[in-house]
């Protein structure tokens, strides 16, 4: 890995989980890690109930925007969290590969979005833990 550690959150809408994790950990990292996200089938736009959810805490994900997922975005990514994509996401040899178990989001209200919101934080301390030693 460089000095600054590149993450990529990937899911198939680009529109929740994703989108979640990766306002987490630019709130969480600031400009210590660089993060990245993106679908397999991008939606249209970041799911409302995620923008609210993420907004309680401070975090605004609201300018965000899905996208689609590139192969060079894998191949420039030191972590890779995949969340629901399946086997959409391209494997390269070397990086660091995370598949987390989240609900989906989708379709849901900001009262459901927020356990997702919470467990996706605690992921995201751990998962900073690790990727920045204590004082860096």
């Amino acid at each position: 890995m460089t000095d600054q550690p590149s993450v990529l959150f990937v899911c198939v809408h680009n529109a929740g989980r994703s989108q979640m994790a990766a306002g987490w950990l630019r709130h969480l990292a600031g400009d210590r890690v660089e993060v990245r996200s993106a679908g397999s089938a991008p939606a249209d736009a970041v799911n409302p109930a995620a923008v609210a959810a993420m907004r309680e805490v401070g975090i605004d994900i609201a300018d965000q925007r899905p996208a689609l997922l590139a192969y060079d975005t894998v191949e420039a990514s030191d972590v890779v969290v995949t969340m629901g994509c399946g086997d959409a996401c391209p494997y390269f040899p070397g990086k660091r590969y995370e598949d987390w178990k989240l609900e989906d989001p989708a379709g849901k209200g900001v009262e459901a979005v927020r356990p997702i919101r919470d467990e996706i934080r605690n992921r995201i301390e751990k998962l900073l833990a690790e990727l920045l030693p204590a004082g860096s």
